[in-house]
Parts: structure tokens; sequence; C-alpha cells
């Protein structure tokens, strides 16, 4: 629970225990984080947003750990929000992210901090926005937002990074069925990790020939780097391509235009959230029985929820 304007203003000088207190707030939902969000509105826009999303054992949590390492290296402070799923006993995140990146908790630069998916749709927890805009407001330069691997509906990552890497692995199913779940549409840069691993470069080989046939809208081209996360192999080449990707996204106005679909997201899922909170079930229960016994057609009932919820 967020208790005092001191501790705000630890949070926003980078004390990491402020900090964690604060998204602790975030995460369940403490009646004050709206006046604590619109405090911190003034000092957020200014972190990059890596997302770092693929199937589940590509090696994601690994690669993290040397990503931070790689920017930490750099003199740049680092925030990861690890979005693990809700273990079904205690509600809370698995914690097996933060137990792979234990060689940087240490280090008062970087911030880790895993969160719970508690049923949320799309690999990334519910309150993983306003988490950004915490971290975003202590000083992070960077956050990398790691996703848990679920398939499609991981594209959710695109609607909150401002670079997103999809990562594959051999012999972790060919690229183009990779591409029928639907996640390769969203990348900014495809890495394929495991580079030492036989198949390595047929993963590539995929790649390249689904990103010949694919339309290139974007205006950018999205690279396809090869890394061996245990040992550091590419890791230089990545971080020189995300940087280059940045620039683009400045250089051409896409960083813009995606804050501005990333503000429209999170509005329209604000304002159906206060809809749904106000329509009681009985509201809908009512509605329901006189749709089922053909007294009132669907479109009026929604009209009437619609109504009630606007009240």
């Amino acid at each position: 629970m967020v208790k005092t304007d001191s501790e705000l203003d630890r949070a926003l000088s980078g004390d990491t225990r402020a900090v964690a207190r604060l998204l602790s707030a975030v995460e369940d939902d403490d009646p004050r984080v709206r006046e604590l969000i619109k405090d911190l509105l003034p000092r957020t826009g200014h972190a990059r947003i890596i997302g770092l999303t693929g199937a589940p054992g590509v090696g994601k949590s690994t690669l993290t750990a040397a990503l931070v390492g790689a920017f930490r290296a750099a003199g740049r402070r680092v925030a990861v929000l690890a979005v693990d799923p809700t273990s079904p006993f205690t509600g809370g995140a698995l914690l097996g992210d933060r137990i792979r990146m234990q060689e940087h908790a240490t280090d008062e630069a970087v911030f880790i901090r895993s969160m719970a998916t508690r049923g949320h749709l799309g690999g990334l927890a519910a309150a993983t926005p306003q988490a950004i805009r915490v971290l975003d407001a202590a000083g992070f330069e960077l956050i990398i937002i790691e996703t848990v691997g679920v398939g499609q509906a991981e594209v959710a990552i695109a609607s909150l990074a401002d670079s997103v890497a999809v990562l594959l692995a051999p012999g972790m199913g060919d690229a183009v069925q990779a591409a029928k779940a639907g996640i390769l549409e969203v990348a900014d840069l495809f890495i394929v990790n495991k580079a030492d691993k036989p198949d390595a470069q047929q993963v590539v080989r995929d790649l390249r020939g689904m990103l010949a046939l694919g339309a290139n809208e974007k205006g950018w081209k999205p690279p396809i780097i090869t890394t061996t996360a245990t040992t550091g192999e590419g890791l230089a080449e990545l971080v020189a391509r995300l940087d280059a990707h940045w620039d683009w996204l400045a250089e051409s106005g896409e960083l813009k235009r995606r804050r501005h679909a990333r503000a429209r997201e999170e509005i329209t899922a604000l304002a159906f959230a206060a809809l749904r909170d106000r329509v009681t079930s009985s509201d809908v229960d009512d509605l329901a029985a006189r749709v089922a016994d053909g007294t009132l057609d669907p479109f009026q009932a929604a009209e009437e929820i619609l109504a009630r919820g606007t009240d």
C-alpha cells in the first residue's frame, strides 16, 4: 500500500525498496494508485521499453539476464518485468525468472520484478502498464518486459513495447509453424537463440523466406540475429540492432504513433473495466432471460447494459 509522500519521493530518487512497494500497490489495485499515477506522469515518457517474447524453452530468461549485463556495461539503469504464470496455489508469480537473474541481484542500478498474470490473457499482467510508469518515473532508462510464452495471445506485448523481439530456437518447431501462432507478425527483431545447436541456420533460412514473402509496411525490415545467451555470442549485435531500431522509431515518428496507440488501448481497456464493474450480474441475467425467451433482441439488451453503465 502507498503510505506517504516521502515514500513516493524515495522511489523517484531510485530507492529500490520504495519502488518495490509502489509496484506492490499497483499489483494489489490499491485505491490510491490512481493518485499515484497522476503524480508520476510528469516524470514518465523517457524510458525505452523492450518486449521479449517467444515460446517457453527458447531461453528468454537467460537472454534477458545477458541483455541486462550488456546494458549495465554501457552504464544504463535497467529494470526487468518478468511476467510469470500465476501459481494455482498462492495466486503469485512462480519467480522462475528471478532465479536465472541472481547475478544482478546486488546491482543497485538493476531492478527485477516478477509479476503474476493472474489469469490475464495475452501473457501480460493487468497491472503492467502502471508498473512501467512507476519504473519509468524512478529513472530506469530501459525496461525489459519478458512475457509468458502463451502462443498467439502473446501479441499483447506489441501494445506495450517500443521494440518487440521474438525469440525462436532450434528444435522448438519451424518458423512457419511459429508464424501460424501469430507472434511473428509483431516482431521488430528476430532472435534465433541457442545458435550453437544443430539446425539453427535452418531456422534462420525459414525466417528469411517468410520475410521475403511478407509485405513490409513498417518501413523497418526486422533483422535476424543469432545468439547463444549462455556464452554471450551475438549479444553485441543484438544490442546494436536494438539501438538502431530505437533511432529509427524516433526519426520516423513511429515512436510517437506507437505510444499514442498504446494510450488509446489503455484508455479503452480501463473504460470497459469500469463499465463491467457498474453492471451487476443480476442485470445481465435478467436481460439474458428475456433474450432467451424471445421477448427482447440481443442488440436492445446490449444497449440497455450500456445505458445502465453510464447512468
